[in-house]
């Protein structure tokens, strides 16, 4: 690598500690506005800098990539996800990419219990009872909701992210199931009281509450099709933070407005960034921003990975959290 210092644009605002730890380090061109780049600005930044460092907000196709500069040798991803990323056509083209894994997982396991409380002890029924002043008094059959212990949570994607969501859950008394690629070794499975269904069908149809938390690949692209959804029990809620992909959110909004289910708590959705227009007006559907890893402490972090990528890089030796084929 030549001597100078790296060429980096950074796509969206970062928080100021990371932003300028990158300009100390390299030749970095910030997101003074920050909204998502227009397809032409990104195209463009491809074609003047060594390094790009988009989030999630960036979908990075092969026609984009193959107008990129032959300078630019790293897509240094701000976040774990990398499916907005097409990763074979920047690998054939020279071009590495790393992301930034481990970092949200404690902060995103902590957003699944935050919903999985908030639909079944209906928080959102409450607070828009108080916030348009409607609430008249207690009364002792008003809001119930159910409690989490002794209720059968099935984990779909029992990678770093499904084993804190169940280690949260076990506190909680829950009993964990899961879905997963392989199963896990013998003492995690004993540690974390986890019982393995290698059929998802066989599982979906016995849990309580089902927690997505397997990325989106084109293998889990409508894992949880209308079809399986109909396995479920009509007292089942559905969590997802992973992404939206994964579930036909049609086929679960349609469920939810025939009561063929209990509720749902989403921070992900499969239709643009505001999900089904339907989904907004059920009491038993809770709805956040893709706010799963939205901690000050963890955009640092993930900012700390983005540069330790590219220092290294920039230092002749490939990154340690490099997107590898058996990742994808």
């Amino acid at each position: 690598m030549p001597s100078k210092r790296l060429s980096v644009v950074v796509t969206r605002r970062l928080p100021e500690v990371v932003e300028t730890r990158l300009k100390e380090l390299f030749d970095v061109k910030l997101r003074d506005d920050d909204t998502p780049m227009t397809r032409a600005e990104l195209v463009q930044a491809m074609q003047d800098c060594d390094v790009l460092v988009p989030t999630v907000t960036d979908q990075i196709d092969a026609g984009m990539i193959g107008q990129a500069s032959e300078r630019m040798k790293l897509i240094a991803n701000f976040g774990a996800g990398f499916d907005h990323i097409d990763v074979a056509t920047a690998r054939s083209r020279g071009i590495l990419v790393s992301n930034t894994p481990g970092v949200v997982t404690d902060d995103t396991a902590d957003m699944v219990l935050a919903l999985m409380l908030g639909v079944t002890r209906r928080i959102q029924e409450g607070l828009s009872v108080m916030q348009d002043g409607s609430w008249d008094g207690y009364a002792p059959t008003a809001f119930l909701g159910g409690r989490l212990g002794g209720k059968r949570l099935g984990i779909l994607g029992m990678g770093r992210i499904g084993q804190a969501v169940a280690k949260r859950a076990k506190a909680f008394g829950m009993q964990i199931h899961y879905h997963n690629r392989r199963r896990l070794h013998p003492q995690i499975e004993e540690g974390l009281e986890a019982t393995y269904w290698e059929s998802l069908d066989q599982m979906a149809a016995r849990m309580d509450i089902i927690s997505v938390n397997c990325p989106s690949t084109p293998s889990t692209y409508h894992l949880l099709n209308a079809r399986r959804l109909k396995l479920l029990k009509p007292s089942t809620v559905i969590i997802n933070t992973s992404r939206g992909e994964v579930l036909d959110e049609n086929a679960l909004t349609r469920m939810l407005k025939n009561g063929e289910l209990a509720g749902a708590g989403l921070d992900v959705y499969e239709h643009g960034i505001k999900g089904n227009p339907d989904l907004r007006n059920m009491p038993n559907v809770v709805m956040t921003p893709h706010m799963g890893s939205a901690t000050f402490e963890g955009r640092v972090e993930m900012g700390e990975k983005v540069i330790i990528n590219i220092k290294t890089f920039a230092d002749g030796h490939r990154p340690p959290d490099q997107v590898v084929p058996g990742m994808l």
